[in-house]
């Protein structure tokens, strides 16, 4: 069976969903109170035009309204370092960092940032899996969905001046779905498996139609 047969209706509405090595079916069946708590947080999530307009990377609003959501249920930061030792010589360290962990389920939010930041997190994905720090990785960013809207949001003036287009923030190079499933179609999380939901319009906050 698919992620279709496991995601409520509701959210299935409102996001875009993938998956990768039946992760759907591992994160309902083997970690339940992890899922549930996923699920009232993408529920509970909800933007605003303003959050668009407003600055992006760690200025931005929406990464800020996943922690404020997700981190007092204990949902942690959580680092792995993988040390090569030859002949009792270390030749290699690396280092990987996940946002949000809890038990064995992953979590990472990309919003806006350069599109290379997904590599980043499939690596880090892919060598919590590996190492038997997780089972499951869970990734959100945007849809392709929002970018006719991006566009119909018209010009700002910066400081200095110039006149840009407020879609101009959310260009090819950035953080979106596209330039997600690309990178796992080609197979970069190894054999983590992989849940991911791309954030839409319905997810909009508007007056009077909350």
């Amino acid at each position: 069976m698919g992620w279709e047969n496991y995601i409520p209706d509701d959210i299935q509405k409102l996001y875009e969903i993938h998956e990768f090595n039946h992760a759907a079916a591992i994160l309902v069946h083997e970690f339940p109170e992890e899922f549930a708590e996923l699920c009232a947080a993408l529920r509970q999530f909800k933007f605003t035009e303003q959050d668009v307009k407003d600055k992006g990377g760690s200025e931005s609003q929406i990464p800020k309204k996943f922690s404020l959501i997700l981190r007092p249920l204990n949902w942690i930061e959580e680092t792995l370092e993988v040390k090569r030792v030859v002949n009792n010589v270390e030749v290699k360290e690396n280092t990987h960092l996940i946002d949000y962990v809890k038990g064995r389920v992953a979590l990472d939010l990309e919003w806006n940032s350069k599109d290379q930041t997904f590599d980043r997190d499939l690596y880090a994905f892919r060598a919590f899996f590996e190492y038997d720090r997780i089972s499951v990785g869970i990734l959100i960013t945007r849809s392709n969905e929002l970018d006719p809207w991006f566009k119909s949001l018209g010009s700002y003036t910066e400081t200095d001046g110039k006149v840009k287009k407020y879609s101009a923030k959310y260009g090819a190079s950035t953080t979106h779905m596209g330039k997600l499933l690309s990178r796992l179609k080609g197979g970069r999380h190894g054999g983590c498996p992989i849940l991911v939901f791309g954030i839409q319009t319905k997810s909009l906050l508007i007056k009077n139609n909350i």
